[in-house]
């Protein structure tokens, strides 16, 4: 490579000068670059190849050639842009930006003698309800209310790439593209992936594939510009001479154009524009290697509908709403070969975000079940420009191997880095060679290490038990309902006791000397302030009721055969008093009392009704539980375990199966506490010099 041509780096930061005096803020420098940017990229790699072709023609000028038209047509064949002032006439944007009075129109000119491609991708006079892409022709009018277009221009004219080959140029793009996602980064969770986790991919890669003739696709579903794309195909090349073609498609317009414009000069790519989640552009394809780094946690309800109606059967459940990443992944499964790898890169609630039987939960074990997840990597934090929260690789293998079939590697390298000696933007932290190796090893000896941990698959399994816990008194009794015999004869267990209601008696939490009362269980007539009866219940008679709380001490409810119920905290248990005031202890139960309005019928005019009954008290629970992949030994842990922990009675309800993985319990170091002496030690010391500073105040 031509050390110079990060050199041009600094030159094209300083086009951002005359966007600082227009008070243009620093976050949309991107927007008001990349337009120009890309031009000057394009001509040069077009100026280069003219060149080559003319040599190739055995010729040194346009003028020399014998028959321009061939070589016009030639040149076309390359399919990788043209531009007819350029070629013909060798009139370049240098060449226009001498003379300031003629600038318009030239530029103008300029830009609509590019081919149709191009001028669509630069966004060369788009019309409103087109895709702007890259929006040159509205950015330009911009700069020039701004009175800075030609100027502007001018000083993209001087960065002269033309002397440096394409991957050279691409090298000065990665480099432009990664200072433009530090300033910018205004899309929740779009994250540009550095280099050195680029090459970390890559090297992943190359320890799972044969060096040989067969050819390799690969694809990133959210490819953005093309840096992990083109990064990791680029790095395969350097180490291997396998036949190799991208895919890639991204939803953003100026990065599409960034990508499509880049894979026009690369032997064999394909981009295509669009979302992913809702059009399946390569639908009939499936790749060898799959590579992304999609959003974190952007969500989807902007095109939800397509999402739940989508046919294609690539997404097996749906997760929260707010994050998409695991709709992302799900897409990249169903795209990828039978014998495909994919190393995807997320953020942390992939992991263990989502309950047993939620969307996440339940897409982590489609994976496991599936067995196609062969490792998770922890990268270090501050790895990426505009994020420093800690990130992971998820390694997806449709051909384990044999030994490693249900098996699975965490691998912790969250210390695997060196620190920059100069952060860029939130990147503070690099992943050198030597601690990229250790991980490559790592997955290739796949074994228990200090900072690596081979597991089961079934170990990130558990079970989510659902019981039905029946409160009981002190005494371990609760409330006894009578049976009842169905027709069939069958007999059952009454869910409540119906108590015929006379009244009911409560202390006003508020004012203590006001008791609240209930005297009647049949209203017909309301108060005067509201205009009916059912207003009267609305507003006031729902929140009245509700007010009774059966545990509360001065609470009773009184029935009309002559018994009063209330409820002793100390014992738990609720009481039923007889009409010699003699007590009955029931055992732990509730009373509910409730209110409903009723509409007028031929034979009862309207009404409120209150009820009351006796019920037990049921309280819903959920017991974690580690998993058996054998349905015997799973249901025996899951009754051993409620034997050992759960004291009270209880119905078993639903089982749910939930996936996730803890990587901080998995890798959890306890800190060595000091000796109880060393800490004496230390306090007799403080001690000591507290009393001399007392004694030199006392001085």
């Amino acid at each position: 490579m031509n050390k110079n041509i990060l050199q041009y780096e600094s030159k094209v930061w300083s086009t951002a000068d005359l966007l600082i005096a227009s008070g243009i803020k620093q976050s949309d420098f991107p927007k008001y670059m990349m337009p120009y940017f890309a031009l000057i990229m394009l001509e040069s790699r077009l100026k280069r190849h003219y060149n080559d072709l003319l040599q190739d023609f055995g010729v040194e000028s346009f003028k020399d050639l014998d028959n321009q038209e061939d070589f016009i047509e030639e040149f076309k064949d390359y399919n990788i842009g043209y531009n007819d002032l350029v070629i013909r006439k060798q009139k370049t944007l240098a060449e226009i930006c001498r003379n300031d009075t003629t600038f318009d129109n030239d530029f103008s000119a300029y830009l609509n003698a590019f081919d149709a491609e191009t001028r669509e991708l630069l966004g060369v006079d788009r019309a409103n309800t087109e895709e702007k892409y890259l929006d040159i022709s509205g950015i330009s009018g911009q700069l020039r209310k701004k009175d800075v277009l030609f100027d502007s221009v001018k000083k993209w004219s001087e960065i002269d790439l033309t002397p440096f080959n394409n991957s050279e140029i691409t090298t000065l793009e990665e480099h432009i593209k990664r200072k433009w996602a530090d300033i910018s980064a205004e899309t929740a969770g779009e994250q540009y992936t550095p280099d050195d986790i680029i090459s970390l991919i890559s090297e992943i890669i190359l320890s799972k594939t044969e060096d040989n003739d067969q050819f390799l696709t690969i694809y990133d579903p959210t490819c953005g510009g093309g840096n992990l794309l083109f990064g990791v195909e680029d790095k395969i090349k350097e180490k291997y001479n396998r036949p190799t073609k991208t895919y890639g498609e991204d939803w953003s317009d100026s990065l599409y154009a960034l990508a499509k414009i880049e894979s026009r000069f690369r032997t064999d790519s394909e981009i295509k524009y669009g979302n992913t989640l809702t059009n399946r552009t390569f639908s009939e394809k499936e790749f060898s290697l799959v590579v992304a780094n999609p959003p974190y946690g952007v969500d989807w309800k902007g095109y939800q509908k397509d999402i739940r109606n989508d046919q294609t059967g690539r997404f097996y459940d749906l997760p929260s709403i707010s994050d998409g990443q695991f709709l992302f992944t799900q897409h990249i499964i169903s795209q990828l070969a039978g014998d495909g790898l994919s190393i995807v890169v997320h953020n942390g609630s992939t992991l263990f975000s989502g309950d047993a039987g939620s969307g996440e939960s339940n897409i982590r074990k489609y994976f496991f079940d599936e067995d196609i997840v062969e490792a998770i990597i922890q990268l270090p934090t501050d790895e990426f420009f505009n994020t420093g929260i800690y990130t992971y690789l998820w390694i997806f293998n449709k051909n384990k191997a044999k030994d490693r079939e249900d098996k699975v590697i965490l691998i912790n390298a969250s210390e695997f880095y060196e620190p920059l000696k100069k952060s860029k933007g939130k990147k503070r932290k690099e992943m050198t060679p030597s601690k990229r190796d250790i991980i490559v090893n790592a997955l290739s000896e796949f074994k228990d290490t200090d900072y690596a941990r081979v597991f089961d698959k079934w170990h990130f399994y558990y079970n989510k038990q659902a019981i039905m816990l029946t409160n009981v008194d002190n005494e371990g009794k609760a409330v006894e309902m009578p049976d009842i015999v169905q027709r069939n004869g069958e007999i059952n267990e009454a869910t409540s006791i119906k108590l015929k209601v006379k009244s009911v008696f409560h202390m006003d939490t508020l004012n203590k000397e006001n008791m609240k009362k209930l005297t009647e269980t049949n209203i017909t007539e309301y108060p005067a302030e509201y205009k009916n009866l059912k207003e009267y219940y609305d507003e006031y008679f729902k929140s009245f009721i509700k007010e009774f709380d059966y545990r509360d001490p001065s609470f009773s409810l009184h029935t009309k055969d002559g018994f009063c119920y209330t409820f002793d905290d100390g014992k738990e248990s609720l009481v039923k008093i007889g009409k010699n005031q003699e007590k009955t202890f029931l055992g732990n139960g509730k009373i509910d009392i409730k209110a409903s309005y009723k509409k007028i019928t031929k034979s009862k005019p309207e009404h409120i009704l209150v009820t009351a009954e006796i019920k037990k008290d049921l309280g819903k629970d959920y017991e974690v539980i580690p998993y058996s992949p054998d349905e015997k030994e799973n249901r025996k842990n899951i009754a051993v375990f409620m034997a050992k922990y759960i004291t009270k009675p209880f119905e078993y309800l639903d089982n749910t199966i939930g996936v996730e993985i803890n990587f901080n319990k998995v890798f959890y170091k306890p800190k060595k506490l000091r000796p109880v002496s060393k800490i004496l030690e230390d306090l007799e010391k403080l001690e000591g010099d507290l009393s001399t500073l007392e004694n030199q105040l006392a001085l």
